[in-house]
């Protein structure tokens, strides 16, 4: 029974996470960049200088009376990309790469050009139909705008319950591939998870300002650990950087044939590869992020929507290019000996040694702890949109629970059902995003229009130029 159970879960996740599912992702991003007008593309310097060219200046706007929210816009993104960034960026991009060739990447990189619009129109519309709950606190994501927006209750509750259950797989296989990387450093499984248990309890109990501190903290730190580990070894390889980028774009478009270790693959095989990574990296589409940045203090939802287009360049753009930098200039992805989950970590080995394959194990952890507090916050904002604050609370050690189990490789068998939730609940987010785009639309319009918001910007940045 167990196995037959086991063969329909497997087949039905095949089914929905094949064309189906690349075309809703990747179709829905296209179709939104051409209903907005290309703004990922218009307004790429714009979107820079207000995000990443804003860290180090005082924020002005998110102290202004016209700023409303519980965190910071950078609290938000940050928690955001603690999700985001984890294990998929050091063992995805390689696997990936394995299996479709250096000509993923260029495919990975087509779905984060278009997951920017659609994270950028999941987060204006997080903000804009987000509501204060009993605490006081901003609160929102899918399951609000569904109900607010597209007013349509049955799918706010059937993405809030579909993805509060996929929670509890995630954070066992997240907590597992923790506890995995803690093993390789000499930490016995059943410690780490308690640990781990115990640190992502204290940082979630202290609500959606702690995991918002801890984020702004934690999130650039260990990215900056992992991305400076990668230079390193590019520059080293910085001859052969030329050729791996014309082997990203000729295999993109052409059969790869076999090499080393590498069996070969279609250009469907390197598009599919490619584009299913790349979505799964950011989740864009998936609805996760607008949970966070709901929260953020901001004077407009089109501003916090370029936090989100920024999330999606680090992640995906950044980061996992990165990584396959790393693969494709050390030649080791076509070593047949090496696993390809095991290839980041081997890449380094060769090059700093055996310190090398305890950094990548030390970043997988890093990145796996930020992805578990967070989710586990997500899960507590879809309980108490379904339930009420107190099962959110009941939920929170239901998720704890979960962690020490996933960790020390218990209850298995749940796990096999984490991509078949996610996908379902994409389904209703998507449908939410692509109906009310025409909402997001003209929000963006009047942002680009207002003397109040954008035309403002740039006549102060101009004055200040001049």
């Amino acid at each position: 029974m167990k196995e037959a159970v086991v063969n329909f879960i497997n087949y039905m996740t095949g089914l929905l996470w094949g064309p189906f599912m690349l075309i809703l992702l990747l179709g829905g991003g296209i179709f939104l960049t051409i209903r907005l007008n290309f703004i990922q593309f218009r307004y790429f310097k714009y979107m820079w200088n207000q995000t990443f060219g804003n860290l180090f200046k005082k924020q002005e706007k998110q102290d202004s009376e016209d700023a409303h929210g519980t965190v910071t816009p950078f609290q938000a993104v940050t928690t955001a990309l603690a999700s985001t960034v984890g294990a998929a960026n050091i063992v995805g991009v390689p696997v990936a790469i394995f299996f479709g060739g250096p000509g993923a990447v260029f495919w990975m990189w087509v779905t984060a050009l278009f997951g920017m619009i659609t994270k950028y129109v999941e987060v204006v519309l997080g903000v804009m139909y987000r509501e204060k709950n009993a605490d006081g606190e901003y609160v929102g994501g899918p399951m609000y705008y569904l109900k607010n927006g597209l007013k349509s209750k049955f799918l706010g509750n059937a993405y809030a319950f579909i993805f509060m259950l996929t929670i509890v797989s995630g954070i066992m296989v997240q907590a597992n591939s923790a506890a995995g990387s803690a093993e390789s450093l000499g930490i016995n499984t059943t410690i780490s998870g308690i640990i781990i248990t115990l640190i992502v309890g204290i940082i979630v109990v202290g609500g959606v300002k702690r995991v918002g501190k801890v984020s702004e903290k934690f999130v650039p730190f260990m990215a900056s650990l992992y991305v400076l580990g990668c230079l390193i070894i590019i520059f080293a390889n910085i001859t052969a950087i030329p050729g791996v980028f014309v082997s990203i774009f000729k295999s993109a478009f052409s059969p790869q044939a076999a090499v080393g270790g590498f069996a070969g693959s279609t250009i469907a095989l390197t598009m599919r590869w490619g584009i299913a990574r790349g979505a799964y990296s950011n989740e864009a589409g998936m609805g996760s992020a607008p949970i966070a940045h709901a929260a953020a203090k901001t004077d407009h939802p089109v501003r916090q929507g370029m936090w989100g287009m920024f999330s999606v360049f680090f992640d995906t753009l950044l980061i996992c290019t990165m990584t396959a930098l790393v693969i494709l200039s050390t030649g080791i992805w076509t070593n047949g000996d090496i696993g390809a989950a095991a290839m980041t970590a081997e890449a380094f080995n060769d090059f700093y040694g055996k310190i090398g394959g305890g950094l990548v194990s030390f970043s997988v952890l890093l990145f796996v702890i930020s992805t578990i507090y967070v989710i586990l916050f997500y899960g507590e904002r879809l309980a108490e949109y379904l339930f009420g604050k107190t099962f959110s609370l009941i939920m929170r050690y239901v998720y704890l629970g979960a962690c020490f189990a996933g960790a020390v490789g218990g209850l298995r068998f749940l796990w096999i059902f984490l991509d078949f939730l996610f996908g379902l609940a994409v389904i209703p987010n998507m449908i939410g995003v692509l109906f009310l785009s025409g909402v997001v639309a003209k929000k963006t319009k009047e942002f680009f229009t207002s003397e109040k918001y954008y035309l403002k910007d740039v006549k102060m940045k101009k004055s200040l130029n001049d």
